[in-house]
């Protein structure tokens, strides 16, 4: 296996693999050379979290399967960045070599917002989210509920992603539009 940029500068520790055990026992699947940085929260049904072979989940990351049908899954060889968070009600699935940067933010869900209802009386409108393989997704980038992501598409800094986007696309803004295609 050939090491990511990432995971070819990080010196595994003793404490990496102490977080590993740790955290293996309690999600639903924890592949080989996982490691987790510290201050990692997995939260409310761990058990329906799957963290794939060498994925590396960075310090101060959130991730909830926010009740008991919600599945996350995050591929091999996935960083998943410093202080980022991941919100799943319906499903949230990125695949394998891909980079979320610091402060990304994803989240399958919206609140109700009728007229004439208490706002936090009201539920939710979820729908999955599928990040491709080879995905780099920009610090501070906040991926919406409903939207795919193809393979090898990269999301800029700051975008907002409320709709799909091709495979090797370049997105960003506000909302996200196409500013070019990777090139070979």
């Amino acid at each position: 296996m050939t090491k990511s940029q990432v995971r070819k500068h990080t010196k595994v520790t003793w404490l990496h693999k102490w977080r590993r055990f740790r955290q293996s026992s309690r999600l639903g699947f924890c592949g080989h050379g996982v490691l987790f940085d510290k201050g990692v929260d997995i939260f409310r049904f761990p058990k329906n979290v799957s963290i794939h072979d060498n994925a590396m989940i960075k310090a101060g990351a959130r991730i909830c399967a926010c009740n008991e049908t919600a599945k996350v899954s995050i591929g091999k060889n996935t960083t998943f960045g410093y202080h980022s968070h991941l919100f799943a009600s319906a499903g949230i699935e990125i695949g394998d070599n891909c980079l979320i940067a610091p402060f990304a933010y994803i989240v399958d869900s919206d609140h109700l917002i009728k007229k004439g209802e208490l706002i936090n009386q009201q539920g939710n409108e979820s729908s999955p989210i599928k990040i491709g393989n080879d995905v780099w997704i920009g610090t501070g980038a906040k991926i919406l509920k409903g939207v795919t992501i193809g393979d090898g598409a990269v999301i800029a800094a700051g975008a907002i992603v409320k709709d799909d986007v091709a495979s090797n696309q370049i997105v960003g803004g506000i909302p996200a539009k196409v500013i070019s295609e990777r090139k070979e």
